[in-house]
């Protein structure tokens, strides 16, 4: 199944005024408004306690909501949850597995869950584009923990779901592997399937998402395409100067654009009209001598970084 079932213009993903309060417990969600559109891949960014699992469990049935709308394409994710869950494929950030399976078993009575009986060339395509034929008949708790998170992608995606959530997929992977899921993943978004990722490895989310939503406290701070957050940022450029020694106290025009420091080095972040001879010429006059300067434009992470500031200025 891919896209946009029955050809409607209905949203993959419809939030409107969603809220989550625990008992006892901090708002977690404060009224989030967000729609992901058929065959996005869209990127829900934010620090640690910013809402995004609490938002994904709401889609998921895991979790009730207090208010609001949730909806995958149309479909209410409590009062009609049986349609919502069938059309949601969902690949938790925890390594959950029952080790009493093969890896074929387990995905075989995943697939069971979704009313599906005869699907094992789906699962072999699924094994295959995983890289996990060899170990198709190999114990689950006898899997490395990358392999274990192949297994979690394979069982989010048993029923071909038109919507996919990828809750930190990569997180302890190592490189290669990171590069191989990317792959399998792209190709299944290209078939028109909607893709939604978290992630802390904000460079993956720079390179893949199309859109990206940005919360904070519960609230969605920044929602827009990839390149204008970035584009809005552009006007700042960031300078890193690595020196042979720790330069000490900074002149005050150097500390009001300092933006880390580390032993023998300094970043600042520096308008793209000010010209580098100005700040060339206070650090030239420091103890320390330069080593090496690189000058690169705001990636996600700066921007991240500078939505985030600016969201807590207004707190």
């Amino acid at each position: 199944m891919a896209g946009n079932p029955g050809g409607m213009r209905t949203p993959a993903v419809h939030i409107r005024g969603l809220r989550k309060n625990y008992h006892h417990g901090p708002l977690a969600l404060g009224g989030v408004d967000l729609d992901v559109e058929p065959g996005e891949f869209f990127g829900l960014l934010g620090p640690n306690g910013a809402g995004k699992s609490t938002l994904i469990n709401i889609l998921s049935g895991v979790v009730r909501r207090s208010s609001g709308v949730a909806e995958i394409f149309g479909y209410d994710v409590e009062t009609q949850y049986r349609q919502s869950r069938q059309l949601l494929g969902v690949v938790p950030q925890e390594l959950a597995y029952d080790p009493f399976f093969t890896v074929r078993e387990f995905l075989r009575w995943q697939s069971g869950y979704f009313g599906l009986r005869h699907n094992d060339h789906w699962l072999d395509e699924l094994l295959s584009e995983l890289d996990l034929d060899s170990k198709a008949n190999t114990n689950l708790r006898n899997l490395s923990g990358g392999m274990k998170r192949r297994v979690l992608i394979a069982q989010a995606l048993v029923h071909r779901p038109p919507v996919v959530i990828l809750d930190e997929p990569t997180a302890g992977v190592d490189v290669e592997l990171r590069q191989s899921l990317w792959r399998f993943i792209r190709r299944y978004n290209q078939q028109g399937n909607t893709v939604i990722l978290t992630t802390h490895y904000l460079e993956e989310a720079e390179e893949l998402c199309e859109r990206i939503a940005i919360l904070q406290h519960g609230q969605v701070v920044a929602l827009d395409r990839t390149e204008r957050l970035l584009a809005k940022s552009r006007n700042k450029r960031i300078l890193t100067i690595h020196f042979d020694s720790d330069p000490g106290e900074l002149p005050a025009p150097l500390n009001d654009i300092l933006l880390g420091a580390s032993a023998g080095s300094r970043v600042f972040q520096v308008d793209k009209d000010r010209p580098m001879g100005d700040i060339l010429q206070y650090v030239q006059g420091l103890s320390s001598k330069i080593v090496d300067l690189h000058l690169q434009e705001p990636r996600l992470e700066d921007v991240f970084t500078d939505i985030l500031q600016d969201a807590r200025a207004h707190d």
